[in-house]
């Protein structure tokens, strides 16, 4: 493959390139044309409801630490708004992006331009019915009480019919794909739309429609609640760093047996994680001890992860000053890594102890989610609007507002929330120290989080405007994409690497 930086130095290019180049380029433009419609219907619902999950996501931090905060109003009560964000930041801002992000990269990974669209537009109205309802219902006290599945039990079948229709239409689309060669990012892909039914439908079942008794009830919900993270979100956020690398680079991934390491191993250990956060409950120790075994063979897939993408970025990281994808990728594949060596040393017995039931494990769960699955997303959308809409970002002021309000945001959130809660569990294993002392102590580090969270929420108001500009094509008309930093060889190394056909290495 040609490496980009050959762009810098003059050299002819012979008739036959050109014509590939120009083959390939009206073969994405046909691409992305057929793709608009869907993929628009679900980045936009996406970011709507990530409007709506920032604000209850202030309104519950601010609670945390003033508690009378609109006291007087049941419905923002924070024992409805908590449990509201976390619904509509889950299924409708993550998954939304996710699903959005995986019709593109379904599409462009088949080389072929997409069909039967009804099925998915049916899916997003389905979907976004359901998040509204859900929501609603929870804010009215219609809640289920099992974390990452309050929504009350008319609103998971309506997710369920929405996310099938997704997957049937990326069967068809696979059946149908020009491109023989089936590359990491589709392996990833396939496998979140293969394990999100099994996970959701399972976990309804147990829990919603015939009830487990007991403590399997709580063995249940943790399964569920590390796994939705483990195999639905990161398989979809690495997929979408296994294409954006090497796009945005223009040279092929490091290493292609180190993906194929990564993705087995993921699928062979991350299913029996969960109950390692049941540490000292009454259930049978042999469960307990296998999810700290598998936790801690996490390093296997995490560790292959980070090499490959460290090494592919090796030599072009001066790359992050202009390019606001790599930025926000870059930054989501290392908190991947950082959050997932954490999850992995959290399962000990001798960290658990003092870390759980405190806020280190809040700060844990953000930098999952947040950290590493929303930032990539953001990394995506960067990536595939202007290929969709045909209209350049407006404003690199609000793109910079944008990721250093997120990125600060999070670090700011997980940083002195970890420690807080770090301190606050060897409080609570003292038994000198009165439990209300413990409470007092994190009260300064509550407040921390709620200015993290503004931070982040400035962000996401940035990013929103920006992406209200770019359907509505409002701003000054450009010719070349939008660069953080404007140097000329950042521009000629990265129109060379778009130019570059390349997808992953073969």
């Amino acid at each position: 493959m040609t490496d980009p930086s050959d762009a810098i130095a003059p050299r002819r290019t012979s008739a036959a390139e050109l014509s590939e180049r120009a083959r390939q380029a009206r073969l994405r433009f046909a691409i992305d044309e057929s793709t608009r419609g869907p993929v628009l219907l679900f980045f936009a619902s996406s970011v709507f409801w990530l409007m709506i999950g920032s604000i209850l996501a202030m309104i519950a931090s601010i609670k945390m630490h003033s508690p009378l905060f609109l006291v007087d109003l049941s419905w923002m009560t924070f024992g409805r708004v908590r449990p509201a964000h976390l619904n509509v930041v889950a299924y409708g801002w993550a998954s939304m992006a996710g699903v959005g992000t995986m019709l593109w990269l379904m599409a462009r990974l088949s080389r072929a331009e997409m069909r039967f669209p009804k099925l998915l537009y049916i899916s997003g109205v389905l979907w976004n019915v359901g998040v509204l309802a859900g929501t609603i219902a929870i804010l009215a006290g219609w809640s289920l009480s099992i974390e990452y599945l309050e929504f009350p039990a008319f609103v998971p079948p309506l997710l369920t019919v929405a996310y099938v229709l997704v997957g049937l239409w990326a069967a068809l689309m696979f059946l149908d794909r020009r491109e023989k060669h089936i590359y990491v990012s589709q392996w990833y892909l396939f496998a979140a739309l293969f394990w999100f039914p099994w996970l959701y439908t399972a976990v309804n079942l147990l829990l919603v429609i015939a009830p487990t008794p007991g403590i399997a009830q709580a063995s249940i919900t943790w399964w569920y609640g590390h796994n939705v993270l483990g195999l639905w979100f990161t398989p979809i956020g690495l997929a979408t760093i296994y294409y954006l690398l090497p796009k945005v680079l223009g040279r092929p991934i490091h290493s292609y047996y180190l993906s194929i390491l990564g993705f087995w191993s993921l699928a062979l250990f991350y299913n029996w994680n969960g109950a390692h956060h049941l540490i000292g409950a009454p259930l049978p120790a042999w469960l307990v001890t296998v999810s700290v075994v598998a936790s801690m063979m996490m390093f296997i897939p995490v560790g292959t992860v980070a090499i490959n993408h460290h090494m592919t970025m090796v030599g072009h990281f001066r790359l992050l000053k202009a390019s606001p994808t790599l930025r926000f990728t870059v930054f989501g594949a290392m908190s991947y890594t950082a959050v997932s060596a954490e999850g992995s040393l959290e399962s000990l017995r001798s960290i658990n102890l003092p870390t759980h039931f405190t806020h280190f494990v809040v700060a844990h769960a953000h930098l999952g989610l947040y950290g590493f699955f929303s930032m990539i997303m953001f990394g995506a959308i960067y990536y595939i609007m202007p290929r969709l809409t045909g209209w350049e970002w407006a404003s690199a002021r609000l793109i910079r507002i944008h990721f250093w309000g997120t990125a600060g945001g999070i670090l700011a959130y997980f940083i002195p929330l970890s420690y807080g809660g770090f301190i606050q569990g060897l409080k609570m294993l003292d038994a000198q120290t009165p439990f209300i002392d413990t409470v007092r102590y994190t009260i300064p580090f509550l407040w921390i989080r709620s200015g993290a969270g503004l931070m982040m929420t400035v962000g996401h108001v940035a990013f929103a405007v920006l992406f209200v500009m770019n359907i509505l094509k409002w701003g000054e008309r450009r010719t070349e994409p939008m660069l953080l930093d404007d140097p000329a060889e950042y521009a000629r190394e990265l129109e060379a690497a778009e130019a570059t056909v390349v997808e992953e290495q073969p």
